[in-house]
């Protein structure tokens, strides 16, 4: 199993939630978060802002998944512009059901 991490443009949450769900892709955790890429935030004029708003969804999926997946996200919410996010996918070792005690997804 893999976790994908994404940080897209908090306007194109909606979008890609849809996008998730249409290809078979439910479970899902969002997060507001906030951060700068590699040009270290926006400035208008004299106005620095190092820390734009982000959305971060947390979706695990089984391995074969995690193309399809990242491919769903990368094309609902890309704008073509500096700021359209990261995709992180890193491995899952354990899940456990809090209700239940059960192990596994």
């Amino acid at each position: 199993m893999k976790m994908i991490k994404a940080i897209v443009r908090p306007e194109k949450m909606q979008d890609v939630v849809d996008a998730l769900e249409e290809a078979g892709i439910l479970a899902l955790t969002r997060i507001d978060v906030v951060g700068r890429g590699k040009q270290g935030g926006i400035s208008t004029g004299d106005v620095v802002y190092d820390e734009i708003p982000k959305t971060m969804l947390l979706i695990g999926v089984e391995d074969d998944a995690v193309p399809k997946a990242c491919d769903v996200i990368m094309e609902s919410a890309r704008t073509g512009r500096f700021g359209d996010g990261k995709i992180f996918v890193t491995p899952i070792t354990d899940v456990w059901t809090i209700r239940t005690g059960e192990a596994g997804l």
